[in-house]
């Protein structure tokens, strides 16, 4: 007994399936955007208000007057302009500390692939433990290490822990994997370089799209740092932006003070332009980086 063969045409999505499927994808990335966009929104609308219309209206209304430029310039004036200072502060920790911190997982990731370390697949295994391990279970641990050394309430106490990141190390081996050929190392080295000339000149250049996305990782990581400053840091002086805001609405609600609202609204408003220029400046890097791996 033959069973006959069906050559019939594979079967194909009507057209109503596939409009529900369209459908559907775009009204997941509505949502998402909306999602996204809507907590910057009422950021916004709710920096152009004064303490009455604050509570008095729709939170995604601008206020009956227009108060953005006057909540401004009470934020730079308030305390001294220590808002100023603040976001200086933060500055440096996050562009400072992810710059850093990505020239040494970029150094680290290049040695775990391209250098004969000994037992790098057990040390390069410890790092992906780090990896495992929360930010905030290492706060009270660094904290006591820095108290032994004396960098509690001090720069360097809050500088020195963003140094460490283990999961850009591991960026880092995947990127320079893909993105620097082992072939033009050799020629290198038979041309006479040293191992740091053809790390320096060779693959760190290849290397950029990989030193750009762990940049921007580490950089959003410090930059909403709140748990370690907050154990590290007492003096207001050296407060990075989110822990002074804090600082600002806790002051607002538990001492009475509700015009500390406005504050730390206009302040966090204020606080996410600099993400946003840092990811539209070197949003091509990032694409480019973020695609690491995925041609062979």
């Amino acid at each position: 007994m033959t069973l006959a063969l069906d050559r019939s045409e594979p079967r194909r999505f009507s057209m109503p399936a596939a409009l529900l499927s369209r459908a559907g994808v775009n009204g997941a990335l509505v949502l998402a955007t909306a999602y996204t966009f809507m907590p910057l929104l009422w950021l916004l609308m709710s920096a152009t208000k004064d303490i009455d219309d604050l509570f008095g209206t729709n939170g995604f209304a601008p206020g009956n007057s227009f108060q953005l430029w006057a909540n401004l310039k009470h934020l730079l004036t308030a305390s001294d302009g220590i808002y100023l200072r603040w976001l200086g502060n933060t500055l440096l920790y996050a562009v400072g500390g992810a710059a850093v911190a990505a020239f040494l997982c970029v150094l680290a990731g290049y040695a775990f692939d391209k250098l004969a370390v000994p037992y790098k697949e057990k040390l390069f295994g410890f790092v992906l433990l780090g990896v495992l391990v929360p930010a905030t279970a290492t706060a009270l641990p660094l904290y006591l290490l820095a108290a032994k050394i004396g960098l509690v309430n001090t720069f360097w106490g809050a500088f020195l822990p963003g140094l460490v990141f283990p999961f850009g190390v591991y960026l880092a081996r995947v990127f320079s994997a893909s993105y620097v050929p082992g072939e033009v190392l050799e020629a290198v080295r038979v041309d006479g370089a040293s191992e740091w000339r053809a790390f320096w000149s060779v693959a760190l250049p290849m290397l950029r799209p990989g030193f750009v996305t762990i940049f921007l990782f580490q950089l959003t990581h410090i930059w909403n740092s709140f748990f370690l400053p907050l154990v590290m840091l007492s003096d207001q002086r050296l407060y990075p932006v989110n822990l002074g805001l804090f600082t600002w609405n806790a002051a607002a609600f538990d001492q009475g003070h509700p015009e500390n609202y406005l504050l730390a609204i206009t302040g966090s408003l204020i606080a996410v332009i600099p993400l946003l220029i840092a990811f539209l400046l070197l949003q091509r890097h990032w694409k480019a980086g973020m695609t690491a791996g995925a041609v062979k």
